[in-house]
């Protein structure tokens, strides 16, 4: 394998976290007399950060809300965000292989850095990831290379010995931003269209495909 790091995204790509995020803003939604959504909108409104997530999910015209409704929901969802959310199938044993391919591996999200790494904790205990890094203040979310970048060199990698992978647009566009090798999961909360028109590299329709595409990862370009 030529690559050295895989950077997962994590809603989406290592987790099926979809019903507690949907729920979790219908209730605070609900809570204030806003309508909700059925829980397939909510693939679309996710990826961008909880603040975005916000906007999508309540009317315009109520933005005066964003912020108590962002209070509720993220209330609610620390107490709730573990009652359906699981790793997808294949996952664990995607990870343990690349593992013992000795490959350094993170995840980077644009998930609340506290969730993120609460839920990496719970559901991907045995995994030895060099770094786990969910949005934090100071540091440009996702598409924006600067946390991809950070954590290549936490893992003490060039960007180009480094895979990306992961589900949206914004995880594509984050790869082709930081140099990286874009690998598009199919199985998350966007279309295939979505990820060849942002630059994936290879697509995966499962975590067998993951393992081929970085297996079959193009050697990267020696430095000057």
């Amino acid at each position: 394998m030529h690559l050295r790091a895989a950077i997962f995204d994590l809603d989406g790509t290592l987790l099926d976290s979809l019903h507690d995020i949907g729920a979790a803003m219908n209730h605070a939604l609900a809570a204030h007399g806003l309508p909700v959504h059925p829980l397939a909108d909510y693939r679309r409104f996710v990826g961008e950060g909880v603040r975005v997530l916000v906007s999508r999910a309540v009317p315009a015209g109520q933005e005066a809300l964003h912020e108590p409704v962002l209070a509720a929901y993220k209330a609610f969802y620390a107490g709730h965000q573990l009652d359906h959310t699981r790793p997808y199938p294949g996952m664990l044993e995607l990870l343990a292989r690349l593992q013992g391919e000795s490959l350094k591996l993170a995840v980077l999200s644009n998930k609340p850095d506290a969730d993120t790494k609460r839920l990496v904790q719970a559901l991907l205990p045995d995994v030895r990831f060099g770094a786990v890094y969910g949005e934090r203040a100071g540091v440009p979310r996702k598409p924006d290379p600067t946390s991809a970048l950070g954590v290549a060199a936490e893992l003490g990698v060039v960007p180009g010995d480094c895979a990306f992978i992961g589900d949206t647009a914004v995880d594509m566009d984050t790869a082709r931003a930081a140099d990286m090798y874009g690998v598009g999961v199919t199985w998350g909360f966007r279309d295939v269209e979505e990820l060849q028109a942002h630059g994936a590299r290879v697509l995966a329709r499962t975590a067998d495909e993951v393992l081929q595409a970085l297996s079959g990862a193009p050697r990267a370009a020696t430095p000057p």
